[in-house]
């Protein structure tokens, strides 16, 4: 089966809140969490933007809308509640 992996940030500590785009995510329907990682059956794509194409971007030579999901988890570390924002999408291993 292919699987996504998100990675949690170091010294993340129960209750963890998963959120795709601003979704909230439900564990064991949406993701699994397996030690320090979060796994999804679900294609997700974080993408990487070329210098020519950030340029183009930027000078608004013309639009864009390609994909690129958002990960974002809610967790406690030291007794603090954090928030991180954008993290890293691993994709399946290619054969």
């Amino acid at each position: 089966m292919t699987r996504w992996r998100v990675p949690l940030p170091p010294g993340a500590e129960p209750p963890i809140e998963v959120f795709v785009n601003g979704v909230h995510q439900r564990p064991g329907i949406d993701y699994r969490q397996l030690g320090n990682e979060l796994v999804f059956d679900r294609p997700l794509e974080k993408e990487r933007l070329s210098k020519g194409k950030w340029a183009a971007i930027f000078f608004g030579l013309w639009g864009y809308y390609g994909k690129n999901d958002q990960v974002d988890v809610h967790y406690r570390k030291g007794g603090r509640q954090v928030v991180e924002t954008g993290l890293e999408i691993v994709p399946p291993a290619q054969p």
